[in-house]
Parts: C-alpha cells; sequence; structure tokens
C-alpha cells in the first residue's frame, strides 16, 4: 500500500460527464482504494437490475477494471439473486450511509435498528465474503446503488479500524462515481420532468397510497366519490401513467407521496 494524502484526493477527478470518462475514473477508484486499504471493489449502479456496470466500449467493470474473475469466490457481478438473498444489498434498502459488517452484524456511525432485524445467518456464503465496507447510493425515483470494499483475506472479519478512518470518503468517492455512471450511461426513467400535481391531486393520491377507497377519500376529504375520481385521474394524466397503481409508483418516486405517513 502506498500511503495517501487524505486532503489532496480531489473529487473532480472521480466525476462521469460522458461515457468517455467512465473506465479512466473507475481506474482512478480501484488504485486510490488499493494504495489506501489494500482493499477490491465491488460497485453497482442498481441493485434492482441484473445487468453490470460496463465502459463505453462495452467491457464489464467487474472483471475488466475491478480485477473480479468470476470464479467461486469472485461472482457476485454474476449472481442474480444476490440482490435478493445477500444480506448487503438489504442493508442497503434500509441505509443510507455507509456501514461494515460481518456474519455477528452491522456497525453504523449512527444506530440504525432496522439493520438488527436482518438475518445473517450463513453470512460469507450469502454474501460471498468474510467482512465488507459498504456504500448506498440513494438516487433519484427510487434507484439505489451500492458499493462493497473488501479485504483480499478473508481471514480478516474486523474492519472497524479501516470503517473509521475511510468509511466517509469511501462513502464521497461512491456517491460521485454511482451517480455520474447512471447520469452518462442509464437511459433515464419515462417520468415527466414537470408534472405539478395539485393540492387536491396530491391529497387524494396519499389517501390511495394507503389504501383507502374513492368512497373513503371522499368521506375523509368531504368530496363527492366522482371529484376524488377526476383528481386521481388528472394526477394520472400528468404523469404519464396507465393505470392506479402506476400513478402512484410515479408519484413516490417524485416526492409527491411517501411511504411513511
Amino acid at each position: 500500500m502506498r500511503k495517501v494524502n487524505l486532503n489532496k484526493v480531489d473529487l473532480s477527478d472521480f466525476r462521469i460527464a460522458t461515457p468517455l470518462d467512465v473506465r479512466e475514473v473507475a481506474i482512478r477508484l480501484r488504485d486510490l482504494v488499493a494504495d489506501l486499504m489494500g482493499f477490491r471493489v465491488a460497485i453497482c449502479h442498481n441493485i434492482a437490475v441484473k445487468k453490470p456496470m460496463h465502459d463505453a466500449q462495452g467491457n464489464i467493470l467487474a472483471t475488466s477494471v475491478f480485477g473480479w474473475t468470476g470464479d467461486e469466490n469472485d461472482r457476485w457481478w454474476r449472481t442474480p439473486h444476490l440482490a435478493l438473498d445477500s444480506p448487503l444489498p438489504t442493508a442497503c434498502r434500509y441505509e443510507s450511509e455507509p456501514f461494515w459488517c460481518n456474519a455477528d452484524g452491522f456497525r453504523t456511525s449512527i444506530p440504525n435498528p432496522l439493520l438488527d432485524a436482518i438475518d445473517l445467518t450463513d453470512f460469507e456464503r450469502r454474501s460471498l465474503t468474510t467482512a465488507a465496507i459498504a456504500v448506498p447510493v440513494h438516487l433519484p425515483f427510487g434507484q439505489i446503488g451500492a458499493a462493497s470494499f473488501e479485504s483480499p483475506d478473508r481471514s480478516k472479519h474486523d474492519l472497524s479500524a479501516e470503517f473509521e478512518t475511510y468509511g466517509d470518503l469511501l462513502g464521497l468517492l461512491t456517491r460521485t462515481f454511482v451517480a455520474g455512471y447512471v447520469r452518462a450511461m442509464c437511459n433515464a426513467e419515462r417520468l415527466p420532468v414537470d408534472a405539478g400535481l395539485s393540492k387536491r391531486e396530491v391529497e387524494c393520491l396519499r389517501w390511495a397510497a394507503v389504501g383507502k377507497t374513492d368512497r373513503e377519500i371522499g368521506l375523509i376529504m368531504s368530496r363527492t366519490r366522482a371529484t376524488v375520481r377526476f383528481h386521481l385521474h388528472e394526477a394520472s394524466v400528468k404523469l404519464d401513467a396507465v393505470n392506479r397503481a402506476q400513478t402512484l409508483f410515479k408519484a413516490a418516486q417524485l416526492g409527491y407521496i411517501g411511504l411513511n405517513r
């Protein structure tokens, strides 16, 4: 490992403006993490999709840059069920700050009780690692990216020192890299830029999101059932949605309604 002056790490070196930047920036990220910690990088722009990250020429970054071979212990990027079964991406759905974990649990800078409920049974097989520092990346429209930083020494189970020293920096680097990659390499979601929902439309959507029927919403809001239907229909038109479920989904993606009341 080479000693690196953390004060001289420039985030602009890890920003991606065009597809042609992807490979160069990925190499920079790989080399910095190796110099700092001797760790390897596993990174994903969207835990909900199977397609791995790639450069402008279509080369898969996991193998061509980050050095994962696809062997049994290196196969994270080609294992479709990992996002559903592994504790690491599961935790990234409930946490937005960097954390580290092993078979004994999750460690965060600020306690998150939701992580305590995640099943860690058979951790190494399900996570394909013995211990990792993980960085969730919560992006617009509900997309979640993630990165894990792992020691090549699989007997190393305690990453507390590395997390304390580098956790915040890894968070900044990962978010910068993943957000830039998504802007440069991924097609934009089919969402209206200026939906402009009215107060009544949002109110109807919020009640619909918690399972209320049109009749129940009308009683709550002191409006007729027809008026409620009108507001929901207008919202669906503005959001370019084909049915009630998609209207609610798009409204949630754009921040008009929330999952918690």
